[in-house]
């Protein structure tokens, strides 16, 4: 870190560039996997019987990871907060997982996932990295078929595809709207197959508090039995971070609502870089919001674009008229309309954000809410015409079972209305290319880490990536740490651990001791609103310097005057979300931070200072062609110190670089 230019606009500092350099660089790209997998150091298997992993979340990348560990000898540990590794929110994914199998014949290849990858996210991912991602992506429809995940097939009995966001050939396996649930149990029958054989110890109901780090590396992890209260202390030799993204901080998502950023934000805290916070995805598929006693939203898959046509009325008046009352040239399908070569099937930024500009216009339907009607019409009266009932009722049907018992209206005779919410994070942790953060011997995996998406990413890619991380990549790199070991033991009363412990017991006391007024709730409520309001689909350099105040301002009153209720030694929900909470206030600061410092737009980040004369988000190379990994640097009055940018500069050479256009 170098302080010789002090703070930059009294928010941050900059720090020394950053690069990743475990890729191979003196091959062509299509052969650095294998030839990095040929350079990676072995551990012979009865030198795996000595070694230890702690695994924290165990959803498809945190369960693939157990289970492929497990199998190979280690002795893992893997942790979930959740009472059972299936009910991890990977579960509710519903619509696909990429692969580049080409089975339709429809030019799809390895070199196309990839370029529709880095496209997608508008040239702000590292080639590398995603290079590989497409290149493992065909291994992994093997595994799961092997596994006995009942993919859907088609009338010959292969397995069928279906089209997703922002690619223009059918790559996309699923099974009905329910993907993430059965790649699940696959995954976690995996896993305890090896929890029986004895390779892997299932914690459930432990919440990760801190990372131990023993001279410099991480060695272990301070976790909550969320039952008992027990603060426990576990070592290892290596710590895999599997514990998804941080999109709750928007209060409003459609995340589970326990998803939280604690375990990666408390290895940030001990020197960990996150990187591009502020790319975060908003997924324009959703239920719209229904009024203000809602805790979470609900995701409508993405798959749905394949078949609905989206519209809004072209008059205002006609907005509160029955949708089956507005004739058909007093629609407007406007995503057809702006982007004929995609229509529907646009990238998820790029159709969110017209939808908003649709609702801003006046055209939005559905209720008012506050001053607008924020909804769209997602409707499937062409395709049940086409293909009728039965068959839209087959690829789509538990789809428009869930929506019906949540609006009460039937989709097979009234369009659906949706609206953008915020979905997934493209931002985590910063990994090389072996997935290893800034702390040696801490890994992190699937959406915990920053390595594949850029600033937006495509549909059914996540499943993707998750599952290439746990089964295929972490393994394999992870070996290069573990070869040298055997390590030190690490005992219970090292300074280490015991100093990381009582950090963990003095922020619990400090939580109970408050007493305040205000629930744990309302300032999650309150720090998701100006979240929403500041730093969602469109900022300003302007909304996010007021949203930094207004955060700071809400943290010192959280730490002050909130109320957790019950006490530390038993089950209590109140004070779990408290921690949590208070981790997503210092998130949400360095989130707006990111975001005005990045005076661009690019994919899910959206710049109001920088669109084109049509409104398309407008990149600027020159400026802005790198990661940005950010160092915590420590505490400071009221709150974290102004955070150390430090730049990886993103080299384009297996790909032109270029403005997207879905036109």
């Amino acid at each position: 870190m170098t302080d010789t230019q002090g703070l930059i606009d009294d928010m941050y500092r900059l720090g020394d560039p950053i690069a990743d350099t475990k890729a191979p660089t003196d091959v062509p790209i299509e052969q650095r996997w294998t030839q990095a997998k040929f350079d990676n150091k072995l551990v012979n298997p009865s030198n795996r019987r000595k070694l230890s992993v702690i695994i924290v979340g165990t959803g498809l990348a945190g369960a693939s990871a157990a289970a492929t560990m497990g199998e190979a000898g280690y002795n893992v540990k893997a942790f979930c907060y959740q009472d059972s590794p299936r009910r991890a929110h990977s579960i509710a994914a519903q619509g696909g997982i990429n692969a580049a199998k080409n089975y339709n014949d429809d030019g799809d290849s390895t070199y196309r996932l990839f370029y529709d990858t880095v496209k997608g996210g508008d040239y702000r991912s590292r080639e590398n990295n995603v290079y590989r991602l497409a290149e493992v992506s065909t291994n992994i429809i093997d595994q799961c078929v092997a596994q006995g995940v009942p993919f859907a097939r088609d009338y010959g009995g292969l397995l069928d595809n279906r089209s997703f966001g922002g690619v223009q050939v059918a790559r996309t396996f699923y099974a009905r709207g329910q993907t993430g649930q059965q790649l699940l149990i696959g995954a976690y029958q995996a896993m305890e197959r090896q929890v029986a054989a004895g390779s892997v110890k299932e914690y459930t109901r432990h919440e990760m508090l801190e990372l131990i780090v023993v001279d410099g590396k991480a060695r272990g992890i301070v976790a909550r039995d969320m039952v008992t209260g027990e603060i426990e202390t576990h070592v290892a030799d290596v710590v895999v971070l599997a514990s998804g993204g941080y999109g709750n901080v928007f209060f409003l998502s459609t995340n589970a609502m326990g998803c939280n950023v604690t375990a990666t934000w408390r290895a940030h805290r001990k020197g960990a870089y996150f990187a591009n916070p502020c790319y975060t995805q908003i997924h324009p598929t959703c239920i719209p919001v229904s009024g203000d006693h809602q805790s979470k939203l609900t995701l409508m898959s993405e798959s749905l674009r394949n078949d609905g046509r989206i519209w809004v009325p072209k008059r205002k008046e006609d907005c509160d008229k029955d949708p089956r009352d507005i004739p058909e040239e007093d629609r407007d399908y406007y995503l057809e309309r702006i982007y004929p070569a995609f229509g529907n099937l646009v990238p998820r930024d790029i159709a969110s954000r017209q939808a908003k500009y649709m609702c801003d216009e006046g055209r939005g339907v559905g209720p008012m809410v506050g001053d607008f009607r924020r909804g769209v019409y997602l409707d499937f009266s062409d395709a049940i015409s086409r293909m009728g009932e039965a068959a839209v009722k087959a690829k789509y049907g538990n789809l428009f079972d869930m929506y019906a018992r949540i609006t009460g209206e039937d989709p097979y005779k009234v369009p659906m209305r949706i609206y953008p919410a915020v979905h997934y994070t493209m931002g985590g942790l910063w990994v090389d290319y072996d997935l290893e953060t800034s702390i040696p011997g801490l890994y992190a995996v699937g959406e915990a880490n920053f390595s594949d998406h850029g600033a937006n990413r495509l549909g059914a890619s996540s499943l993707m990536q998750c599952l290439a991380d746990g089964y295929f990549v972490l393994p394999n790199t992870i070996r290069n740490f573990l070869a040298e070991g055997p390590f030190e033991e690490i005992s219970e009363d090292h300074p280490a651990v015991v100093e990381a412990r009582q950090s963990v017991e003095s922020r619990i006391d400090k939580l109970l001791s408050i007493n305040g007024e205000r629930s744990v709730d309302s300032f999650h409520k309150e720090l998701g609103n100006i979240m929403w309001e500041y730093c969602g689909m469109e900022r300003t350099d302007e909304g996010l310097r007021k949203a930094i105040d207004l955060i700071r301002s809400l943290r010192e009153e959280f730490w002050r005057n909130v109320r957790v209720l019950g006490s530390a030694n038993t089950l209590n929900q109140s004070l779990e979300k408290a921690g949590r909470v208070a981790d997503f206030l210092e998130l949400g600061e360095l989130m707006c931070i990111d975001a005005l410092h990045r005076r661009e737009s690019c994919g899910g980040h959206f710049r109001a200072e920088s669109q084109t004369e049509d409104g398309e988000a407008l990149r600027h190379d020159d400026q802005f062609l790198y990661v940005g990994a950010w160092e915590f640097a420590g505490e400071a009055s009221g709150g974290p110190g102004a955070p150390v940018l430090h730049k990886e500069d993103l080299v384009y050479k297996s790909i032109e670089l270029k403005q997207r256009s879905y036109k």
